[in-house]
């Protein structure tokens, strides 16, 4: 007859079995638990980042004017905000706006190392000038790579622009945010051109965001797809439909952006009469910009973006007037130029009075 006590299935023999397992659990867990945790609570605190700079930091900073504030915040959080897709989900929306914004960060330093350039030049000194350019094509690779990038995370949200159906947005700013993810990549192409070398954003990168505008109603965004495609159709050789001119829709746009208070159009313009290097036209840009500044109060919800407009042609009066005169544009005289005629003043003769 069988031992009970000695059997394999007897309950000392199981209670042993069953307090070793709950032993190697527990072991188990000490060992990989809280790495569990942690991933968890690391995973959760990133929805939660992403989802509230979208819904919420976004938002906010275009109801601002501050363009530094901005460039600060978007330089200085991308690498915090994007570690969080090493535990969920990537965060390309996000990365969108924060790689556009640290490429106008860095595209603003290329505009100031050629304004050095510029002055150092007419004040004969060849070595500074030299050396600021090399500067400026410095911070324009920096720029291209950033903002190509935020192509980048364009497409792997919305997929790849122009090449099937446009994305079913769920909101205003998603809507945005697909209209920024174009910009970056007209910029970036603008970048490298500017840099001189060789970043890796395709050619026909301008083409393909040119298709990617029909996606978006241009009435609501204040003429600006409108505005981005014309645009493409000045710059690119043979891009144009038949029937159309991109100066006469360039000029409508700007009409729709003075009218909504974004006056995004009218860099887009200038960027168009600069390339066919029609001064006369950008100067009459210039001062439209100027005077809308003081007629057309910014949009409520969209200052920033007004904001980032006005830098931007401010940028290229100044580029303008350093290259003429030796300093920027004067303060509170955007919209002038050096040579305009000044108005005669009446005089009085005092003579006749004595």
């Amino acid at each position: 007859m069988t031992d009970l006590r000695k059997s394999p299935r007897s309950p000392s023999t199981l209670r042993a079995r069953f307090r070793g397992l709950l032993a190697t659990l527990a072991v188990t867990t000490l060992v990989t638990g809280c790495g569990a945790i942690d991933h968890m609570m690391y995973k959760t605190t990133g929805d939660v980042m992403q989802g509230f700079s979208r819904n919420h930091t976004v938002p906010y900073l275009m109801q601002s004017q501050d363009l530094a504030m901005g460039c600060a915040m978007s330089e200085a959080t991308a690498p915090l905000l994007m570690s969080f897709g090493r535990v969920t989900d990537e965060p390309d929306q996000l990365a969108v706006m924060l790689y556009l914004s640290s490429g106008g960060c860095a595209e603003e330093q290329a505009r100031e190392h050629e304004l050095d350039a510029l002055a150092a030049l007419n004040g004969m000194e060849a070595e500074e000038a030299e050396d600021a350019m090399i500067r400026q094509k410095r911070a324009y690779a920096l720029a291209s790579r950033r903002y190509f990038r935020a192509w980048q995370h364009h497409n792997a949200h919305y997929g790849e622009v122009g090449t099937g159906e446009c994305p079913e947005f769920e909101d205003d700013m998603d809507e945005f945010i697909y209209l920024a993810g174009l910009l970056s990549g007209l910029q970036a192409l603008n970048a490298q051109i500017q840099s001189t070398s060789s970043i890796g954003v395709p050619a026909n990168i301008g083409s393909i965001v040119e298709r990617g505008t029909s996606c978006l109603a241009n009435d609501k965004w204040w003429g600006a797809p409108m505005a981005l495609r014309a645009t493409v159709w000045a710059m690119i050789p043979g891009a144009q439909p038949e029937g159309e001119d991109a100066f006469e829709r360039l000029q409508i746009a700007d009409d729709q952006g003075e009218a909504a208070g974004v006056r995004l159009p009218h860099v887009f313009h200038a960027i168009a009469a600069v390339n066919k290097g029609d001064e006369a036209r950008l100067r009459e840009v210039i001062r439209e910009h100027a005077e809308s500044l003081e007629q057309d109060p910014a949009n409520e919800d969209w200052r920033f973006v007004d904001a980032m407009a006005t830098n931007m042609i401010v940028a290229i009066s100044d580029r303008m007037w350093v290259e003429n005169t030796g300093h920027r544009t004067p303060l509170g005289q955007l919209g002038t130029f050096w040579d305009d005629r000044q108005e005669s003043v009446e005089t009085m003769d005092l003579d006749d009075l004595l």
